[in-house]
């Protein structure tokens, strides 16, 4: 069974789809950490740095199971031919964790797309020239900000992604944050790309955050102010970080990330 949380009626469990090295150093990609902050980061998740000092990405999405049905955070890096393909370690294994899950794809009714980098979207469809939903009764959340921006983001994905789910009517378009029904809570939380959205999950006193790239290395949850170059708006990343952060003066807070080592952390 995939590692997993209880939070009230709800079990978010995390599947992993692949694991291996950014493709580019990681002082690259976050230029304005210090020496300090790398070797704070480095104690709080070793596990982010592989034995030749590259940094070393878990990718991952994560199901919500509850008495209303299955929902899917994320679709993974996907198949041998999916658009991650050129930098990702596919073939993704979410197939295979959701089964150790105990999740049938028929079972999923409700798939949210933080965004649209394509090792968030690998399974969303799948079949190449004969494309299809990879959850064929479920619907797809995805913020309208976030199709509005696809031209910046990857026009390809228009084809390999978006116009595939509209063709099935399985795509569904919101306006900002929105309940699910149920129970869940989408919240738009944009930066990483313009239409970013995480899902909050609320039982009593704890609250789960699962996050998509709103944090992608354990240095922006020590530090939430340090950019990442593949932010497209900076400054307005950094708001959403904090935004979620600051809930944890609520009550207990778990992030669960996919890129990061362990797939939930408590704040």
């Amino acid at each position: 069974m995939p590692p997993s949380l209880q939070a009230g009626p709800y079990t978010v469990i995390a599947l992993a789809d692949g694991a291996g090295p950014f493709f580019s150093p990681r002082s690259e990609a976050f230029p304005d950490a210090t020496t300090e902050q790398w070797a704070a980061a480095d104690q709080f998740d070793p596990g982010a740095l592989d034995a030749d000092g590259r940094w070393w990405l878990q990718f991952r999405a994560f199901a919500i199971r509850s008495d209303h049905g299955v929902t899917l955070v994320d679709a993974g890096i996907g198949p041998a031919d999916s658009p991650a393909a050129s930098w990702a370690p596919v073939p993704g294994a979410l197939p295979a964790s959701l089964a150790a899950a105990g999740i049938e794809p028929t079972e999923v009714d409700t798939v949210v797309l933080t965004h649209l980098h394509t090792d968030h979207v690998g399974w969303a469809v799948v079949g190449g020239e004969q494309a299809r939903p990879y959850f064929p009764h479920a619907e797809y959340l995805l913020q309208q900000a976030e199709v509005d921006a696809i031209e910046e983001i990857n026009p390809q994905l228009r084809s390999t992604v978006l116009d595939p789910l509209r063709k099935a009517e399985q795509l569904r378009l919101l306006g900002g944050d929105t309940s699910l029904r149920s129970g869940e809570r989408l919240v738009a939380t944009p930066g990483h790309t313009p239409g970013h959205q995480s899902l909050l999950v609320a039982a009593g006193g704890e609250l789960v955050a699962v996050t998509g790239d709103l944090l992608v290395h354990a240095i922006q949850l020590l530090h939430p102010e340090l950019a990442y170059v593949h932010e497209m708006d900076p400054v307005q990343a950094r708001a959403s970080r904090e935004q979620v952060l600051r809930s944890r003066a609520a009550g207990t807070l778990h992030l669960a990330t996919p890129h990061l080592t362990e797939p939930f952390v408590a704040c």
